[in-house]
C-alpha cells in the first residue's frame, strides 16, 4: 500500500500510522493509537526491568586474631548476604606487626571458605591487596 493511502485511511480512523518494523524491505506500519503503543511500550520495559537480577557485591571484615564468636557473627552475616543473592567479599585487616604473618589471614579466609562450602565458592582467592587480604564467594549455581 502506498504512503499516501495509508495516510489518509488512518486520518479517517483518526489513529497513526506507525511505523513497526524500520529495517524491513519495505518498511512495516501499523494504523494505531500512537499514544497507547507507547504506554504498552513501556508497561513492557517495566516488567522486563523487575525481572531482572542486579548483583551486588556485600564486604565482610575481620582481623587475623579474631575470636570464634564474632568469627561465627561474620559467618552468619555472609550468609544472610548469600542467600539474597549477594557476591561476598571477605577482607582481612592487618595492623602494624601482623603483616609479617598473611599465613594467618589465608588460613582464616580457608577456614571462611571451608565453612561456607556448600552454600558458595571461592571466585577470587585469598590475595593481598596492600594492608588487606581478599578473597571473593559467590553462590553455589543450583542443579
Amino acid at each position: 500500500m502506498s504512503l499516501r493511502s495509508a495516510l489518509q485511511i488512518a486520518e479517517e480512523r483518526r489513529l497513526d500510522l506507525v511505523e513497526v518494523a524500520t529495517n524491513a524491505k519495505p518498511p512495516v506500519c501499523r494504523i494505531m493509537d500512537y499514544g497507547k503503543y507507547r504506554y504498552e511500550q513501556q508497561k513492557r520495559e517495566k516488567e522486563a526491568k523487575k525481572k531482572q537480577k542486579v548483583l551486588t557485591l556485600k564486604e565482610v571484615k575481620l582481623r587475623p586474631n579474631i575470636e570464634d564468636h564474632d568469627f561465627n557473627v561474620k559467618k552468619k552475616a555472609a550468609e544472610k548476604f548469600l542467600g539474597e543473592g549477594s557476591k561476598v567479599k571477605v577482607t582481612i585487616m592487618f595492623r602494624g606487626r601482623e603483616m609479617s604473618h598473611p599465613e594467618l589471614g589465608r588460613n582464616l579466609l580457608i577456614r571462611f571458605a571451608d565453612e561456607l562450602k556448600e552454600l558458595a565458592h571461592v571466585e577470587k582467592e585469598p590475595k593481598i591487596e596492600g594492608r588487606n587480604m581478599t578473597m571473593v564467594m559467590a553462590v553455589n549455581k543450583v542443579k
